[in-house]
């Protein structure tokens, strides 16, 4: 595993947290001192984030490519609709894009295939503790909001899925930092062929500087918002409701 790109700054935040430990009892009781060492992480993530928003995660030669990629969390939704689009291929999917959006759309696969695309060779790392290298191809999710046009209310783009885990409909939000990284694509190739149904067909996130938990697979629809609190349970996520790490980076 590479060494976590925040680890500089959240070592400046270890260094608040150990002042506060070091220190009276009143430090520890006062509620606003709480609060502001509570929030130093935050700060810290979201300085970080606007300093590397362009830094590039690892890309690797194709020689290096996984031979069998493992197939993360759903493997073929059940959900009637996905299941009629696999059977016809496809050929009457849309992608559908709205919300604060000056031109909604509602985009074939060849239309997304038309957008302006990427390759790239990465490391899926899932926090079961496996790693896998493939090769993605996809439309720049920044290309793709920009023809939709965000409103400069949009803060975040929430992407639908088809996949249901636990009885709760797959779901991810990205930070419009994330969503114009020129790494982060929507995916409709892997390793040189159409993307398979366990690995999301037809179209998947990669964010590669993500953990494997935020690579949503089978997207059907992307949601600009100015907040996600009202959306599944608030947190940003169908994992992140559960728990896990909003901006859970390698």
């Amino acid at each position: 595993m590479n060494p976590p790109r925040r680890g500089w700054l959240k070592g400046a935040g270890a260094s608040i947290a150990s002042l506060a430990l070091a220190g009276c009892d009143k430090i520890a009781t006062d509620p606003n001192l709480v609060k502001a060492l509570a929030g130093a992480e935050v700060l810290n993530r979201r300085v970080q984030r606007l300093i590397g928003a362009r830094a590039l995660a690892r890309e690797f030669p194709r020689a290096d490519i996984t031979p069998s990629f493992r197939a993360n969390g759903s493997t073929n939704p059940p959900d009637a609709d996905y299941q009629a689009h696999v059977a016809s291929g496809f050929a009457d999917w849309t992608l559908i894009v709205d919300g604060l959006v000056e031109k909604p759309l509602a985009l074939s696969l060849a239309e997304i295939r038309a957008l302006p695309a990427r390759t790239q060779i990465t490391r899926h790392d899932c926090v079961e503790g496996w790693s896998c290298i493939g090769e993605w191809t996809g439309a720049k999710m920044a290309a793709l909001v920009g023809l939709a046009g965000l409103k400069k209310q949009a803060k975040h783009i929430v992407l639908y899925c088809a996949d249901t885990l636990g009885g709760s409909k797959y779901y991810e939000t990205l930070d419009v930092v994330d969503v114009v990284h020129p790494q982060t694509i929507l995916a409709y190739e892997m390793n040189g062929g159409p993307l398979t149904v366990p690995h999301g067909a037809p179209l998947r996130l990669r964010a590669e500087h993500y953990l494997g938990y935020k690579q949503a697979k089978y997207v059907m629809r992307l949601e600009a918002v100015d907040r996600f609190d009202h959306i599944g349970g608030g947190q940003g996520g169908y994992w992140e409701d559960r728990g896990y790490d909003r901006f859970g980076g390698i």
